[in-house]
């Protein structure tokens, strides 16, 4: 089954399951509220099952259960150790705390929303001063299980947990296929339905599949094994683990997210494809303004981001003593903070890496100091790999049509390939979407660097100079259709005889209306 078919089944299902729970909230808060229950909830489970199946893996020659293993202090002494240090999972879940068992509870009617309050509790508090701190603390800040949203009494409260509990219980969510996005999509899904009382666009923090598989084939094409892949903007992070999918091996992800509930998304989301917490490193910080130093330290094979389009940033003159910025003379405007954030990511990829960032198209021809750094990427570095003009209605929250450029510090060639990809994808109820052929033929013709009429342009840097560094993508690919050519002679005889036609008729009307005695004879 083609993956696009896939995922509209699998998101069709999901869907109908997330929106009967939504219904169950709605009346209590609004779609901003009740998603981190649902997400919340949905991450417990996970953690669960996971914590099981290595509890399982660790204790299968002892011929022991978890609950005896827990019960003798020897043995769980020794069972904690393995769950958190290196090579473990990084967190404890009780037996008693386990979802399963509380499941259970909610169907023999001993369930309170107390005991979920007390597990989450625990688990937060197994990874307090472990090396796996930093990659769960605070990961359910957002559900609050205390909140009168909930219910006004503790009995209404655990009515309503118990049945979101036993709606996601249900589901079968295919943790193990990382071509479905669970979190991501089901976080995007909740945003979209609701985006009015939402506030934020999803767009902002969620990339589709399918530009992210592009995106993701891009970046591995030259080098299939990667030390790290980076993501400035990572949002749910879903770029990163796709990165993930098309590479044979990656040693760890890094990535910054400015929002603090997005930044406990990602992180649910690595944990949720079983990327060990060692492995990934996620800040909650601006990227702009207040990078991660350790991020700054290093350089990445991999830099892929779709960040927030034409976002305000301070432009502070400091920045032009910041050695992100500081070769270019000039700052991306206050306005369009697109050009800082290419910038930025620039400065972080290694010689022999590749980065793919997906823009507006604006960032191809405006002016001022974008045209600048346009002129420095192409004229002083030859930096500029590819132009991939991408189909309007692709992201949630924004119709706009946008590209993807692909950056090399190290390129063995002085042309910039187009691909004007705009015209070929499929229409979606709410969407449009790239079909697996669709992104094939635009990763080949990546690969072949040919020119294809009316597709596809390798662009000298002479064009490109002659274009005064103007990448609008039309002006390289030509994808005007000449209109037939027009027998002038024919089209007149036809309107002749379309009148003889007409004054034949209206002759034989004159008939019967003076028959049917409406007119004079």
């Amino acid at each position: 089954m083609p993956t696009e078919e896939k995922q509209k089944n699998q998101q069709s299902e999901l869907h109908k399951r997330l929106w009967d729970i939504a219904n169950d909230l709605r009346g209590n808060m609004e779609a901003i509220e009740f998603k981190n229950y649902i997400l919340g909830l949905i991450f417990y489970r996970f953690l669960s099952d996971n914590l099981e199946s290595k509890v399982n893996e660790i204790l299968s020659e002892d011929n022991i259960t978890y609950e005896d293993a827990w019960n003798n202090l020897d043995v769980q002494k020794e069972l904690s150790e393995n769950l958190l240090n290196k090579g473990g999972i990084g967190y404890i879940i009780e037996p008693k705390y386990l979802w399963k068992k509380m499941i259970n509870l909610i169907k023999t009617n001993k369930f309170l929303i107390q005991i979920l309050q007390d597990a989450i509790n625990k688990l937060s508090n197994s990874i307090l001063g472990k090396d796996s701190e930093e990659d769960f603390i605070n990961l359910f800040e957002d559900m609050d299980l205390d909140s009168s949203k909930l219910g006004k009494y503790e009995e209404d409260k655990t009515k309503l947990i118990s049945k979101v509990m036993l709606n996601i219980d249900d589901i079968d969510f295919e943790m193990h296929n990382v071509e479905i996005d669970v979190l991501g999509d089901a976080y995007e899904f909740l945003i979209s339905k609701f985006a009015s009382t939402a506030g934020k666009k999803a767009g902002e923090f969620y990339t589709p599949q399918q530009v992210s598989k592009l995106i993701a084939k891009i970046v591995t094409a030259s080098k299939k094994e990667l030390k790290n892949v980076y993501d400035p903007t990572c949002g749910s992070g879903s770029l990163l683990l796709r990165v993930a999918k098309e590479s044979k091996k990656i040693g760890k992800f890094y990535g910054q997210e400015m929002v603090s509930t997005t930044f406990n998304l990602a992180r649910m989301n690595m944990l949720l494809h079983h990327i060990p917490f060692d492995r990934f490193n996620i800040v909650n910080n601006d990227t702009l303004e207040h990078p991660s130093k350790d991020h700054l330290k290093m350089r990445f094979d991999a830099v892929v981001a779709n960040p927030p389009y034409s976002a305000k940033w301070s432009a502070d003159q400091k920045f032009l003593d910041d050695e992100r910025f500081s070769a270019y003379g000039k700052l991306a405007p206050k306005s369009k903070a697109d050009y800082a954030f290419v910038q930025h990511m620039i400065y972080l990829l290694d010689d022999n890496g590749t980065m793919a960032v997906v823009l507006p198209h604006g960032v191809l021809f405006r002016g001022g100091s974008e045209a600048v750094i346009r002129k420095y990427l192409i004229k002083n570095k030859n930096y500029l790999d590819a132009v991939i003009g991408l189909p309007a209605n692709l992201f949630y929250g924004t119709q706009i049509p946008t590209c993807i450029l692909v950056f090399k510090k190290c390129k063995t060639n002085d042309n910039v390939l187009f691909i004007d990809a705009s015209r070929e994808f499929d229409s979606g109820k709410n969407q449009n979407i790239l079909t697996d052929e669709n992104i094939e033929k635009i990763f080949k013709t990546y690969l072949e660097r040919k020119d294809v009429d009316k597709y596809a342009h390798c662009a000298t840097l002479k064009e490109i100079e002659e274009n005064e560094y103007n990448l609008n993508i039309p002006r390289y690919v030509d994808t005007f259709e000449e209109e037939p050519e027009i027998d002038i002679h024919e089209v007149l005889a036809n309107i002749k005889k379309l009148e003889e036609e007409k004054n034949s008729l209206d002759k034989e009307i004159e008939v019967y209306l003076k028959e049917l005695g409406i007119i004079e004879k």
